[in-house]
């Protein structure tokens, strides 16, 4: 069933020292994909003159976000990108950061533009990413975007990149075991338009028979207790339990909550963990492969927006 072991490490998998299911390792199948990026970008420069252009906006001081921007800034600058963030305050109206957004949308040096959410509540974050031109949205999130891959034109439209990202991911953990990932039934649990939704599409792509699931679904670990895929995607920490893991299933966790540690840090605060929405100490042993957390799904996240700024900037091209 499983393949030689440098095989394994070759697809970015590795064995757990506790044993049982492969490890997914996001962080390593994540530079793999900023080298290909990388790589693409600077034959494209090479052959055509364009340089992929990413700008980022964000609007107002949510620490969080202040951290994903600069993350997303120094991959794009690694891949050899045009990359401009736009920084606006708190209180900007929502007419201002449109009018940036055109700007935005008319700049031929620019091919990606992302909006960074949350946006503060005078703004209407719907408005915002409809403005967005839909060759230029790689997030994938402009109703165009979202319609393209509910028809199954994935070849046209930006995928968000969280579920593009896990997709990968779910791939590559397949071929180390030797599965096929056609006919096998997969349980999307959650249902957001930016990772459940978009991920049930792209398992469909894959032939796979899908149910998304969530909060209010019954007998959630029936449900889940007979899929060969899962995917936790809900935002609640541990809701997955581990025993629910069917043996020798494929589990993505996409989730990733901040919940109390042990102990104090060096200033006396209360540390702080990040766990997934699966209860990954139980699951792992049970699991084929799984994605830890940290370290699975989120560095696929930025390392995909580079992947779509690149596929825009060849398709907008001279």
């Amino acid at each position: 069933m499983s393949e030689p072991a440098t095989s394994i490490e070759a697809l970015g998998l590795r064995r757990a020292d506790t044993g049982g299911g492969l490890v997914i390792d996001g962080k390593l199948i994540s530079q793999s994909v900023l080298a290909e990026t990388a790589a693409g970008a600077a034959d494209l420069l090479r052959t055509s003159g364009a340089r992929p252009g990413l700008a980022v906006v964000l609007v107002g001081e949510d620490p969080a976000s202040q951290v994903y921007v600069k993350s997303k800034g120094k991959a794009a600058e690694s891949c050899g990108f045009h990359s401009v963030q736009h920084t606006m305050a708190a209180h900007t109206s929502q007419a201002d950061v449109l009018a940036l957004v055109e700007r935005l949308n008319a700049d031929p040096a620019i091919h990606g533009i992302l909006v960074q959410l949350p946006l503060p509540k005078h703004i209407d974050a719907t408005k915002v990413i409809e403005t967005i031109s839909p060759a230029k949205d790689v997030d994938g999130f402009h109703p165009v975007n979202a319609g393209l891959l509910a028809i199954g034109e994935t070849d046209r439209a930006f995928v968000p990149c969280t579920p593009a990202g896990s997709m990968i991911l779910l791939e590559r953990a397949a071929k180390a075991l030797g599965v096929d990932l056609a006919g096998r039934d997969a349980v999307v649990v959650g249902r957001s338009n930016i990772v459940g939704k978009p991920m049930a599409q792209l398992l469909l792509g894959r032939n796979c028979t899908v149910t998304i699931a969530h909060s209010r679904t019954r007998d959630l670990a029936g449900v889940v207790g007979r899929a060969d895929i899962v995917v936790a995607a809900v935002g609640r920490p541990e809701m997955i339990k581990g025993q629910w893991i069917k043996p020798g299933a494929l589990v993505i966790d996409v989730g990733i909550n901040r919940v109390p540690g042990e102990g104090v840090d060096a200033k006396g605060n209360p540390r702080t963990r990040l766990v997934g929405d699966v209860d990954y100490a139980i699951a792992q042993p049970r699991a084929g492969a799984i994605t830890p957390v940290p370290g699975g799904v989120g560095p696929m996240t930025i390392a995909m927006l580079m992947a779509n700024t690149l596929a825009s900037a060849r398709r907008l091209a001279p």
